[in-house]
């Protein structure tokens, strides 16, 4: 692998929106997390979902404003190292990213000021009405954002002229046919992330008050009990999306289902590889572990499904098979982990030591960043999955790239991981301690709305360092 200007601008492209997409992911899912416990408040009266709420939305503050600006980034990239991508593209995604503006950021920022800042400013109901504006906006940037991307992997509604893509049939461009089946597994993902980053978080503060009085832990037992009843019941239905996914995949591009599968030859009875050791340049595998025909009957829903294989095209036309295929089965390893802990904790509160149990309050405190893995390693599988091209069958990654040097590419990239080491490492380490500062003590907080009705600022309070106490 050379690292000439295309493979450095692939890196850094890569390495910004690495960074970008674990903020959308977790703030998507937590946006519809506070709108259901500000729903809970005012249905209930109860003062532990306010309390959790004002705790968590600091938590949604600090990734917002990191996804934002993480997120400009990657944009000037495409009009600095991919120009002739947004030549290639401009007339078609274009108009989608400024309906994502439009539509989304302009609703979320509209609405985010009374939503953080407007407490005791506005009413309960109007302030409620905030929340969930905020939550939609989310759900809308994920739309376009995702019915931009699923066009570049199944580009439809539109002709080639003068080089340039133009779009004839706009409700063909937005739902172009990978796009419904990619938004779906996209937003349960996000909800996955939220569950599980939140359960893993609530089972830490559990763990380490447990000799603590029951009143100070209520809060984070709160939390996790929500938590996994969100995991209960979005991870058994993103395993039937990604199933439909699948299934998509092998109608659409069946090149990028053969790479994830390692599958060489077209064949029937394929076998479910649980491990392997691709050998791109003898065009096999050099070690493999699978269970004979289930391969088959999960991609074709038929024990004797012929599944295509690698060879039935050139190989300058195949993905890199090595990285798609193992990212594939690191996110389905974390979707499997998901699973089994969203089934203990079903049966841990039939049991009622849902909150002793430590053995699994530790496994979903170690589990806490699994969906941020989840989604990092899907998005490496679809995105590498796709390649050589950039926009599937029409434009090549390498035909898209600016006329750049490898010097220039390089000392941007250095810049890059200076500037996102700093700027992120110091929004990382806040956002620890603002978590590990925990929800305040039920009785603290109403006492503190009895003393003053001003609004509080969601990103103060947080003076604790991360060290522990000795004492």
């Amino acid at each position: 692998m050379e690292l000439d200007a295309l493979m450095l601008s692939r890196i850094q492209f890569g390495f910004t929106m690495a960074f970008h997409i674990i903020f959308p992911a977790f703030t998507i899912g937590l946006a519809s997390f506070l709108a259901r416990l500000e729903a809970q408040w005012l249905w209930t009266g109860n003062p532990m979902y306010r309390n959790l709420y004002q705790f968590w939305v600091k938590a949604f503050a600090v990734s917002f404003g990191l996804g934002v600006v993480s997120g400009i980034v990657m944009s000037y990239q495409l009009g600095t190292n991919w120009s002739r991508y947004s030549d290639f593209t401009g007339n078609v995604l274009g108009p989608l990213i400024q309906y994502e503006v439009i539509t989304a950021f302009f609703l979320e920022a509209g609405f985010l000021g009374i939503m953080l800042f407007g407490w005791e400013r506005v009413g309960d109901r109007l302030h409620f009405l905030s929340t969930c504006m905020v939550a939609l906006g989310t759900l809308i940037s994920a739309f376009w954002i995702l019915s931009a991307n699923s066009w570049m992997q199944t580009p439809a509604g539109f002709v080639v002229e003068n080089g340039r893509a133009v779009a004839t049939d706009w409700l063909k461009v937005i739902f172009n046919p990978s796009f419904p089946i990619r938004y779906a597994h996209m937003v349960l993902g996000c909800f996955l992330t939220t569950a599980f980053a939140v359960a893993g978080m609530s089972a830490w503060m559990i763990l380490r008050g447990r000799k603590e009085p029951p009143a100070k832990v209520a809060g984070a037992r709160l939390s996790l009990s929500m938590a996994l009843w969100f995991a209960v019941i979005c991870t058994p239905l993103q395993i039937f999306i990604g199933d439909a996914h699948g299934l998509a995949v092998l109608k659409l591009q069946p090149t990028k289902l053969a790479a994830i599968e390692a599958n060489w030859e077209t064949q029937k009875d394929m076998p479910l590889l649980l491990f392997a050791i691709p050998n791109e340049k003898e065009e096999r595998n050099d070690f493999e572990i699978g269970i004979p025909k289930l391969g088959s009957f999960i991609l074709t829903h038929d024990f004797s499904g012929v599944v295509p294989g690698l060879k039935d095209v050139k190989p300058d036309e195949r993905p890199p098979v090595w990285p798609v295929f193992y990212s594939f089965r690191i996110m389905v390893a974390i979707g499997m982990a998901m699973l089994g802990l969203s089934l203990w904790s079903l049966y841990l509160r039939w049991r009622g030591t849902l909150y002793t149990n430590r053995t699994f309050l530790t496994c979903a405190m170690i589990m806490t960043p699994s969906g941020f893995g989840a989604v990092l390693f899907g998005w490496f599988t679809a995105e590498i999955g796709r390649q050589p091209y950039i926009v599937y069958g029409q434009l090549r990654t390498a035909d898209a790239h600016s006329p750049l040097t490898a010097q220039a590419v390089t000392t941007s990239l250095v810049a890059f991981l200076i500037a996102y080491t700093i700027i992120f490492g110091f929004g990382s380490y806040y956002l620890a301690k603002l978590l590990r500062k925990g929800p305040e003590p039920l009785e603290e907080a109403v006492r503190g709305d009895d003393v003053s009705r001003k609004p509080k600022r969601p990103l103060s309070a947080v003076n604790e360092d991360l060290k522990p106490n000795p004492a």
